[in-house]
């Protein structure tokens, strides 16, 4: 290895002050510069108001998003401690924000008994990488101010006036030299905001948008805590039993769960800890799946709705169609997994377990009814499974037998590394035609598929397995599906819709995303599925060269620069229009082409999306086409 030639001495080991590390190193303590290390800020703030309410002393909270991007947080908790600290020499408030580590959140005498941010960076690295804070503190009989600037104390922590009321208020300015973007999204905010007013019973959290051109405002208070979180889930589904079954116990890890069956397909069970998204899951989630099997197969045995002789409904039968919201307070969260949102306290499988195995047996019994229909749907889900099975056997029994395990219609690539291997899922023989001949055969797939295909939010597994359409794009991806996907054996690590840019064509990306988001979830988590934006227009004159146009704005700036006399406009109305080259010049030419990556940024909001588009509830995706046809510039696309 080549030596680096430089002096290493003492001179050379940097101690970063304060919070230079923070400012030198963002990624580190945030995640990222980007947007979402950006709303992470607000958060941090949100979080320390939270902490207050689940302290028992703050009982709502204001969020603004001020001209300019500013941010605003009030509350009306205890305020932050005033007095001076013992160790810094400074007051406890400006310790908060200047210094790392630092928090009421530590130890067994901490000023919380559970808290969301435990790490106690969240003040100081928010106010270390904006260009100003201001933090306006009532409490003691008084009103106290400080403010910084970069993380930097430009004013100390004085009394400004006198004040019987309680709360911090915290201001601050994202610093544009760390920050890709400053611009918030409201959308994203109000739904982390609405999420935590559901998880925190009783609490009013308010965000108002302020800033020009936008009049978004709302209020978040839910007496019903993850009772009304599950009803919200669920209020574009058809539930088997009206109300959620809710189970709520405190001690010393006190746990709030809220379930609802209903007549989808799909299972969806969420999980936080002291308000932080679980998304790896844990032992809370172990705790609720366990029990939960074996209460329902107790009492199904016991009431003769299964024989006794007969196998237990699978952990996956039960759930199907659930909807859940498991959520639990522990005082040293254990946080395990690739992105340190899994739990790994042992102890809570065994609390959780029990707890909802006492709770569920009760309710079962006192509602006979409710359990015989959700029973029924878990019986109905077994025998699914098993033809499932059998489906699935036949599909991997017939690629043994044959030379091949790919679908006859695919036209495979020749590279053996699968993360440099593409696949287009193309719409149509014409299409996938003109892509066969204009590929790079190295690296690139082409995988025609014909005609609609199954609505899988409509669907069990034994159909999808069975279903000709679907069926190709299972075995092209070769990575299984559902609870058998393993997203290690994937064949291309871009797997790229390509439709036409229509109507119909919207409808076949929406049908393979649903199946893909449904049956093949790690896929889009883990970033491998990308839309192909073929152009709209061509445009042709004589003497210059042609020009591609992917939206009518950059067409209408090219005319202006051709000058629209003598210009041809062609309008692509399908990708069979195109010959090889154009579709290789346009949309499959990694150094020219653009590709969308599908990204899973929040499951919940996905989740209902796709139930609105794609389930059987007409009037809801009445009210979402209303709502946003005012948003669609070109409905071609």
């Amino acid at each position: 290895m080549e030596k680096y030639e430089h002096e290493y001495g003492a001179d050379q080991i940097q101690v970063l002050e304060g919070l230079e590390a923070v400012r030198k190193r963002p990624g580190m303590y945030i995640g990222s510069t980007s947007i979402r290390g950006l709303h992470h800020m607000v958060y941090e703030i949100v979080d320390n108001c939270v902490d207050e309410a689940l302290a028992g002393y703050c009982s709502e909270i204001y969020i603004k998003i001020e001209e300019g991007n500013i941010i605003s947080v009030e509350d009306n908790g205890r305020g932050i401690p005033v007095d001076i600290h013992p160790k810094t020499k400074i007051s406890a408030a400006e310790t908060v924000y200047t210094k790392l580590h630092a928090g009421g959140k530590f130890g067994g005498d901490s000023g919380y008994k559970v808290s969301g941010g435990l790490h106690g960076v969240g003040a100081s690295v928010v106010n270390a990488l904006s260009k100003w804070t201001e933090v306006t503190i009532q409490r003691d009989g008084g009103i106290f101010q400080m403010k910084f600037e970069k993380g930097k104390t430009v004013e100390p922590l004085k009394r400004i006036g006198d004040s019987d009321k309680t709360g911090t208020k915290v201001r601050f300015l994202a610093d544009d030299s760390i920050f890709e973007t400053l611009e918030y999204n409201y959308e994203t905010l109000e739904t982390r905001f609405r999420e935590i007013a559901f998880l925190t019973k009783g609490l009013k959290i308010n965000i108002e948008d302020l800033r020009e051109d936008s009049e978004h405002k709302a209020q978040f208070h839910y007496e019903g805590g993850l009772k009304s979180f599950v009803e919200f889930l669920n209020k574009n589904k058809e539930g088997i039993h009206k109300e959620p079954i809710y189970i709520e116990r405190g001690g010393e890890v006190p746990v709030e769960i809220a379930f609802q069956y209903t007549t989808s397909y799909s299972e969806n069970i969420y999980t936080f800890v002291n308000n932080i998204n679980t998304i790896e899951g844990g032992t809370h989630l172990e705790g609720f799946k366990r029990a939960l099997t074996k209460t329902f197969n107790d009492y199904a045995k016991s009431h003769n709705l299964i024989k006794e002789k007969d196998p237990n409904l699978q952990g996956e039968d039960i759930r199907e169609g659930i909807t859940a919201v498991v959520s639990v307070k522990v005082k040293e969260p254990q946080f395990e997994g690739q992105t340190k949102t899994k739990l790994g306290n042992s102890n809570v499988t065994g609390i959780v377990s029990s707890m909802v195995n006492e709770a569920l047996s009760n309710f079962l019994e006192e509602n006979p009814q409710i359990a015989k229909a959700i029973l029924e749907k878990c019986i109905s889900a077994s025998r699914a499974r098993a033809a499932a099975r059998k489906a699935r056997e036949l599909v991997r029994r017939k690629s043994a037998l044959e030379t091949t395990t790919l679908p006859g219609k695919l036209a495979d690539c020749s590279e053996k590394d699968a993360s440099k291997c593409e696949v287009y899922i193309v719409e149509g023989d014409s299409a996938g035609g003109s892509a066969k001949q204009g590929r790079d055969r190295k690296f690139q797939a082409i995988l025609p598929l014909w005609g609609k295909m199954l609505n899988v939010e409509k669907s069990r597994a034994d159909k999808i397995y069975n279903n000709d359409k679907l069926q190709p794009v299972i075995l092209a991806v070769g990575a299984g599906i559902g609870s058998d996907f393993d997203i290690t054996k994937i064949r291309y690590g871009k797997v790229i819709i390509m439709a036409d840019a229509d109507v119909d064509g919207a409808h076949i990306r929406t049908l393979l995303l649903t199946f893909f988001f449904r049956y093949m979830r790690p896929l889009i988590e883990n970033g491998n599925v990308y839309l192909a934006q073929p152009p709209l227009y061509k445009l042709s004159k004589k003497g210059m060269q042609d020009v591609y146009c992917y939206t009518d704005e950059e067409m209408a700036n090219h005319l202006n620069e051709m000058g629209r006399d003598g210009v041809n406009i062609q309008r692509y109305k399908g990708l069979g229009e195109m010959n090889p080259e154009q579709l290789w010049e346009t949309t499959m030419n990694p150094e020219k082409r653009i590709l969308i990556k599908v990204k899973l940024e929040d499951a919940i909001k996905a989740d209902e999306t796709f139930s609105i588009l794609m389930g059987d509830e007409i009037a809801p995706r009445r009210k979402f086409i209303e709502e946003n046809a005012k948003y669609v510039k070109n409905l071609d696309i």
